[in-house]
């Protein structure tokens, strides 16, 4: 009997697998629903057993199963957007480094192209890895937005559109009031974005999304059926136009909303803020040894919680009259206080027996209107606040946003109309990230959200991320911005990132002149904030990848699809834009800090800290595949036309990767792949 000839594994084209992530997760959880199958062709296949999954569940027959009504939200095309979203991508995402800044070093990224696509391509690489989403999506205001004609082209869409391809038909078209479907058009363009972004948010991760009256209440249903009503954290209201538009029939709208949903429920405070200088000087007027504090009531000071349901809350201290000191423990010769209100109503303390032990130091007596009151010291270091969800300073007003937009770019014209204000922005990045978080915008355009991030990391020395995605709308040519001499609403954005850059770097000039002794001090400052972005553009896949025939093909078709094969990779593509697309959907970050090797004689790039190797070399040596093994990464990629039909070479490195693998824990292996 022949022996089979060891296989490479082939490194998958198309993007994360949705319906097979989510099906692999259902089967840890209840392994007994999926069963084995066999299909129209008599081909075995797995199922799952629904009337087992619902037993799992609990959710067994009743009188209302066979209910047809639902509670939920449904509109026409909402199962076509389900099969969107389980649609793979083949698409890549091609380097342009002459339109980046600081390409090699940044982490921050600009994305054009179809934001579905995009999302889709880097499920793999930041699958639960963004800390917070802002989104500013059209408003459906009866205006024009884009989206595409066929929902199952979306990449061929998208290249005619931006000029990529020949258009054949498909094309991105509008959507007005007259058409009938207004609202349905806004939904299928939101849904399947929205449902493969939560994918991305950390389980601690948020999303704010601004909209306003035409389509608030569709988008919250939309999100209570994604991210869950449980996740509901708000719906801030924003004082955008204090002057109100005079166009409209009743009242002068002057506010649109932000609707903040999270991917999980989360603790309380967790959109908290530091207090300011100026409100802690105002607040905090006690100091001791620990520094400023204020005194709070420790008795509960609403009326709904106290002895009669509360019981454990209820219970006595002891003040020493003398010095004002708080005890447990009973004492003759100290006061006995109660939480008791002034007209005898029997409240109840906030804190418990256990807590108050614990923290019996910062409490302390005060006699007010002839009755002793419990407080608690709360210091100023480290105090939060709660945002209210009423926006009303002006300094979040539309006209801001123009403004800072207008300074940036030297210009009393409207180049770009209403972006938001990017202080805006800033205080919710503010309530949602920390010092390395990734904060992502994927209808971003003017990047207000790279200009705010760039601020808030200049002012606090963070190193927050960010990963920005605009359709390269083109500009009508009778407009501001096509005056100026920008085609595309992304040249725009990707022009206000550079100057934001340039702007902060010249205020770190000015302070390093300034400082002159503490030049050195200033220097090192000045290093962490990562003033660059990365510009990659969607495009077709640098490799031809195979559909499978038709059930009906003929031998002829057959034949002519494999002779297409023979070279399946564009031989127009760069070493650059293959390495890229490989990076991606081996599920590694296109940030990725990358080395370039000479192992054997030949080029390997190393990624993250040496994890992952891709040779693109048309050549492929025994001496190669040994040096690789002994670097020992946790994946190895190189194309299959580098071994030039040799099998028995090919071969030899599948047993030379099994042989180093060779009783060494799994995630120690390495995984070698061909494309």
């Amino acid at each position: 009997m022949k022996k089979e000839t060891p296989e490479p594994e082939e490194i998958e084209l198309r993007s994360m697998d949705i319906a097979e992530e989510n099906k692999a997760k259902l089967k840890v959880l209840f392994p007994s629903v999926f069963t084995e199958t066999v299909n129209e062709k008599g081909v075995p296949t797995e199922s799952i057993d629904f009337e087992k999954l619902k037993a799992e569940l609990g959710a067994f027959s009743d009188v209302f199963e066979n209910r047809r009504e639902r509670y939920g939200m449904d509109w026409p095309g909402k199962k076509d957007c389900m099969k969107l979203i389980q649609q793979p991508s083949i698409a890549a995402l091609k380097p342009c480094r002459e339109e980046s800044v600081n390409f090699d070093a940044t982490e921050n990224l600009f994305i054009e192209g179809d934001n579905l696509e995009v999302l889709k391509l880097l499920q793999k690489s930041y699958y639960g890895k963004v800390k917070m989403i802002y989104i500013d999506p059209p408003y459906n205001t009866g205006k024009e937005f884009i989206y595409p004609d066929n929902y199952s082209e979306s990449l061929d869409t998208y290249l005619a559109y931006a000029g990529l391809v020949d258009d054949e038909g498909k094309k991105f078209s509008t959507n007005t009031p007259n058409e009938g479907r207004f609202h349905t058009k806004w939904l299928n363009m939101m849904c399947p974005r929205l449902y493969i972004a939560r994918n991305l948010l950390r389980e601690d991760g948020a999303i704010f999304i601004s909209i306003d009256d035409n389509e608030v209440s569709n988008l919250r249903k939309l999100c209570d059926e994604i991210f869950g009503e449980e996740c509901f954290v708000a719906q801030l209201t924003i004082l955008c136009n204090p002057k109100g538009r005079s166009q409209d029939k009743h009242f002068a709208t002057n506010h649109e909303y932000a609707l903040v949903y999270s991917k999980t429920i989360l603790q309380k405070g967790s959109f908290s803020i530091e207090k300011g200088i100026d409100q802690i000087q105002t607040e905090y007027t006690e100091e001791d040894e620990m520094g400023k504090f204020r005194e709070l009531e420790l008795r509960n000071t609403h009326r709904e919680f106290g002895k009669f349901n509360r019981k454990n809350l209820f219970y006595p201290f002891f003040v020493n009259t003398n010095d004002c000191t708080v005890s447990l423990d009973p004492d003759d010769t100290k006061v006995k206080v109660l939480p008791v209100w002034d007209d005898g109503f029997e409240g109840c303390w906030t804190w418990g027996v256990p807590k108050a032990k614990e923290d019996i130091d910062f409490l302390i007596a005060r006699k007010v209107n002839g009755n002793w009151k419990i407080y608690v010291k709360d210091y100023a270091n480290g105090a939060t606040r709660m945002l209210k969800t009423i926006f009303s300073d002006k300094k979040f007003h539309t006209e801001k946003g123009q403004k800072a937009f207008d300074v940036l770019f030297g210009t009393k014209t409207k180049i770009f109309q209403s972006p938001k204000s990017p202080e805006l922005l800033n205080l919710f990045f503010e309530t949602s990230s920390t010092n390395n978080d990734i904060i992502m915008d994927f209808f971003s355009g003017s990047s207000t959200t790279a200009h705010a991030v760039l601020d808030l990391n200049n002012n606090d020395n963070g190193n927050r991320k960010f990963i920005l995605v605009q359709l390269p709308e083109p500009c009508d040519e009778s407009s501001e911005a096509s005056k100026a001499g920008f085609k595309t609403i992304a040249d725009i954005g990707k022009e206000r990132i550079r100057r934001v850059i340039k702007k902060i770097e010249d205020e770190q000039a000015a302070k390093a002149k300034e400082a002159k002794g503490k030049l050195q001090y200033v220097a090192g400052e000045q290093a962490k904030l990562d003033l660059g972005f990365k510009v990659l553009k969607l495009d077709r896949s640098n490799f031809k990848v195979w559909e499978g025939a038709k059930p009906d093909a003929s031998p002829e078709e057959i034949e002519r699809q494999l002779k297409m094969f023979v070279e399946h990779i564009n031989p127009e593509a760069t070493q650059e834009e293959i390495f890229y697309e490989l990076l991606l959907k081996a599920g590694y970050m296109p940030t990725e800090k990358i080395e370039k090797l000479s192992l054997a004689g030949k080029t390997v790039y190393a990624v993250a800290d040496k994890t992952l190797f891709i040779c693109l070399e048309n050549e492929i040596t025994g001496e190669l595949i040994n040096a690789v093994a002994e670097a020992g990464p946790l994946q190895f990629i190189c194309l299959d036309k580098g071994f030039k039909g040799n099998d028995q070479l090919k071969a030899n490195a599948v047993q030379t990767f099994a042989a180093r693998n060779q009783g060494r824990d799994k995630a120690e292996q390495i995984v070698f792949r061909t494309v």
